[in-house]
């Protein structure tokens, strides 16, 4: 499409992916598994803990935000992409794309955020064992998801609204889906502002979150070190595995995703990038977080059963 080609000024192109005939369905099925199995494994995840008394813990109602999350960030992207992969005509209005743009930046922030919580959970049950439930008290809880979910709502409000102020000289989404860089390359104005932001909001987001888990992980490791206690290195070993795993894999597939918008040569591989920072940790959380942790996995086996046994 070209960029002089007449649309309203509210219309869109989203440029997506080129695929044949012969790559089209088979992607759009395998996108369409994808979504379906996160969707089944993070809601079922969700209801063993609200339904399961016993799990009407700190950790495990902290881990129901990175399943919220997880679901809300992915049913922003994956429904409208599969729905452009089999439709020639790839239309989207302005404030549905800034719209996905907003969801999918706080997906990614939050994501961030949630883990940084989750982690100070884990260091006062393994470094204040006997004080666990005096400090993380349901007043505790809501004061920490509040100020994940908020923080991520204050840097993404801001980076979004820098956008919304430009005028626009092009309608080519020169991306497979909408997010910030996306929409502020439609400006023919000076967006330094918006690069400058943008850089701040990354560097702030990663160095917290890498410089949180850290700090929290190595006063872990020399408690451990130091009462040099078998019972106190199996949990630690049992509970911070998996939180560190989906850390990594969230930072990775991020830090692919901005380095390769820094390359335009790569296009598809950037698109590839920031559907997988999407797709595989919330796939991921339940089964590594989650079926590691005996009493949910128990109750998520127990349901299975129970439901098998009704059919």
């Amino acid at each position: 499409m070209d960029d002089n080609m007449s649309l309203p000024s509210h219309i869109l192109h989203i440029q997506g992916f080129q695929l044949s005939q012969t790559f089209m369905y088979p992607i759009f099925f395998s996108l369409l598994f994808v979504y379906l199995a996160l969707l089944v494994s993070n809601i079922g995840v969700l209801v063993a803990i609200i339904t399961e008394r016993s799990l009407h813990q700190p950790m495990y109602i902290l881990f129901c935000n990175l399943s919220v999350n997880d679901l809300i960030g992915n049913t922003v992207l994956l429904p409208r992409l599969m729905a452009d992969i089999v439709s020639t005509e790839r239309f989207i209005t302005y404030s549905q794309c800034v719209a996905q743009a907003f969801f999918s930046h706080m997906f990614g922030s939050a994501s961030h955020m949630i883990l940084i919580i989750m982690a100070f959970d884990r260091y006062v049950a393994i470094c204040y064992p006997l004080r666990y439930t005096s400090i993380m008290t349901t007043k505790t809880l809501v004061m920490l998801s509040v100020s994940a979910w908020g923080v991520s709502l204050v840097l993404v409000s801001v980076l979004l609204g820098l956008t919304m102020r430009l005028s626009r000289c092009s309608s080519i989404i020169r991306n497979a889906y909408c997010d910030n860089a996306s929409l502020f390359k439609l400006s023919c104005e000076n967006v330094s502002i918006n690069n400058i932001y943008g850089l701040f909001f990354t560097v702030l987001l990663f160095t917290s979150s890498m410089g949180s888990i850290a700090v929290t992980y190595f006063r872990i490791a020399v408690i451990c070190w130091t009462k040099k206690s078998k019972e106190l290195n199996n949990r630690a070993l049992q509970t911070c595995t998996s939180h560190l795993v989906l850390y990594l894999i969230m930072l990775w597939t991020g830090f692919l995703t901005i380095i390769l918008h820094r390359f335009s040569e790569y296009p598809y591989l950037r698109k590839l990038a920031y559907i997988l920072f999407h797709v595989v940790p919330a796939n991921l959380n339940p089964i590594i977080y989650g079926l590691q942790t005996k009493s949910l996995r128990q109750k998520i086996i127990q349901i299975l059963s129970r439901k098998v046994t009704d059919s």
